[in-house]
């Protein structure tokens, strides 16, 4: 996946790039003194102290929260509360889905990578789903030849304006068995509309569609910048696609509830399990007062989670949320149905630990996150390319990211039982620790009223901000090491990595074929299609009929998503920011 400098430019690239990075405001802790020195043998990345040693008293028992005994709050595996994984056999009875992430220039482009990427799965036991990455105008709901678009399109990812673009994207994939997931927040009820619409073209039923949407506009609002809307119309719109997905598409995923963005950030795990959960919630409670039932749609949420360098922290983080999350869903929820109460998660290596310097050395760190995201309980996996931090990844490093992944599969003897570290006395330690942490913090924003209060008044965006602030303060003193940046700089100076460009032509072919594309349409039949839009947002309806017959009618991204602007505004973020 592109490095969330890569999504969002919000500054020009660093020597050091690293967990340090964050796209929320430069804002340092009330004092700005020189933190204590940190011991890197004894201090975890999130802050833990770790002793030198555990054993069985490093699990507790007996307090309020851990009344059983060690092994019986373990459980088993596919059984409440799921610690060890949410299938009983786990990877013996079916690898992990290897998605690599891809998207850039044209439709076209893109559509060549997601081939290539299927013909290079060949052979393995682990299905392939397509994993779509968008350019900023489109993250950003804007059409191709809008004026803020200027020199992006297609550059961070695939340009989509049209049903046409998207048409042309997943020609000749076979959509009705190949899983797909598409990384959009502020614009997602427009793409997907786009995408089930291009599907009845197709004449594919949607009830054969597989895949997910990421549609977490809460998180854009905590760490990646990408809203539209204010939250509160923002949130009504993940509510429309939940509850239009449990009429219509069975098998997709209405929204993938995103920490890797927060981490990304620069938050730390513990921070990034708690908002994430906190944001699930919310939309549960969003949800539940929209008259949904929660077992009619609490299945179909799924969730992205970040593999970063502090190998058992990543293990712990997976195996907490499983917790927490069934706990909350039966507890909280009241969910009858064993499903509503499963965590299923896709875990990403993390694109803020790897460096601009001595970029192989990125394979190693990928290949450490991808066995932590494993041994974790992950149910689908991307592994970033070596290149990301210098632009978009090459085939080359495409191919050897999908190796690392099948590598991983085949020769490791990491799937052959389940959760093997489970029992571990440290393991089991600081699962318990990262648990009641994130209880603690979900409680927290529990009292401030929720997930949209805390948006409001900065509450993320300032835990964040000074989680970055302290990890950066290590690694400027050099108590946190990064190999090739603040230690080990020998190579540095070679420079030898091919980086793959992005001609001028996407952009001015593509802006050609959205005038074309207006043109050829009825204009009237698009007019009526965008004030149905705008009609329909003034009122309580769900908004996904109108916008998938916009589609149909041909209007563009940019059309219908101002359509929805004219009613719901745009949110331009509090004075905090």
């Amino acid at each position: 996946m592109l490095t969330i400098m890569q999504f969002m430019r919000t500054s020009s690239r660093s020597t050091l790039r690293c967990c340090a990075m964050s796209t929320v405001p430069p804002k340092a802790p009330a004092t700005t003194a020189k933190p204590t020195s940190v011991d890197p043998e004894s201090v975890t990345l999130s802050g833990y102290q770790v002793d030198a040693s555990y054993g069985p008293e490093s699990v507790a028992t007996g307090d309020a929260q851990n009344s059983q005994r060690p092994a019986e709050r373990i459980g088993e595996a596919g059984v409440f509360p799921y610690t060890r994984g949410i299938h009983k056999t786990m990877y013996r009875g079916r690898l992990w889905t290897m998605r690599q992430f891809a998207g850039f220039g044209s439709a076209e482009d893109t559509n060549a990578r997601f081939k290539y990427l299927l013909e290079n799965a060949k052979g393995t036991k682990a299905n392939t789903g397509l994993s779509t990455a968008f350019d900023l105008p489109t993250l950003m709901g804007r059409d191709s030849d809008d004026a803020l678009s200027v020199g992006e399109v297609g550059r961070c990812g695939v340009a989509i304006s049209t049903i046409d673009d998207m048409a042309r994207l997943y020609a000749d994939i076979p959509i009705g068995e190949v899983t797909v997931s598409q990384t959009i927040n502020g614009p997602a009820a427009v793409i997907w509309a786009m995408y089930l619409a291009m599907a009845q073209e197709r004449g594919i039923s949607w009830d054969r569609l597989g895949g997910t949407l990421q549609n977490d506009i809460l998180k854009e609002f905590h760490a990646q910048n990408e809203f539209i809307y204010p939250p509160e119309a923002s949130v009504k719109l993940v509510v429309d696609t939940m509850e239009f997905a449990g009429l219509h598409t069975p098998r997709w995923n209405s929204v993938s509830i995103s920490g890797y963005h927060i981490r990304e950030a620069g938050s730390t795990a513990t921070q990034e399990l708690a908002f994430t959960l906190r944001d699930g919630m919310e939309y549960v409670e969003w949800g539940l007062k929209r008259g949904m039932p929660v077992d009619a749609f609490a299945p179909r949420l799924s969730f992205f989670f970040n593999s970063h360098n502090e190998f058992f922290e990543e293990i712990c983080k997976l195996r907490a949320a499983r917790r927490i999350w069934a706990h909350a869903m039966r507890e909280r929820f009241g969910a009858k149905h064993e499903r509503s109460w499963l965590m299923r998660t896709h875990v990403q290596t993390a694109g803020c630990s790897l460096t601009e310097q001595q970029p192989l050395n990125n394979i190693v760190r990928v290949a450490y996150q991808a066995m932590a995201g494993v041994l974790g309980g992950c149910q689908s996996l991307h592994t970033d390319s070596m290149d990301e931090t210098l632009g978009l990844p090459t085939e080359t490093a495409v191919r050897v990211a999908l190796r690392t992944q099948q590598i991983l599969a085949h020769e490791t003897g990491v799937h052959r039982t389940v959760d093997p570290l489970g029992g571990s006395w440290y393991v089991e330690a600081l699962t318990d620790q990262m648990q009641a942490d994130a209880d603690g913090m979900i409680r927290e924003i529990d009292d401030m009223g929720g997930v949209v209060a805390g948006i409001h008044n900065g509450y993320f965006r300032r835990c964040i901000a000074e989680a970055s602030y302290r990890v950066g303060q290590e690694m400027e003193a050099g108590d946190r090491i990064i190999v090739g940046v603040n230690a080990y700089p020998e190579g540095n100076e070679e420079r030898t990595m091919e980086i793959l460009q992005i001609p001028h032509t996407v952009e001015s072919v593509q802006c050609d074929r959205l005038a074309t594309f207006r043109k050829k349409r009825d204009p009237d039949v698009a007019r009526r299609c965008l004030d149905e839009i705008r009609r329909v947002a003034r009122s309580d309806e769900n908004t996904m009929p109108a916008l998938v017959a916009a589609a149909h009618g041909r209007c563009t991204l940019g059309e219908m998503v101002n359509a929805m602007a004219d009613v719901f505004g745009r949110y331009k973020g509090g004075p905090e920011w």
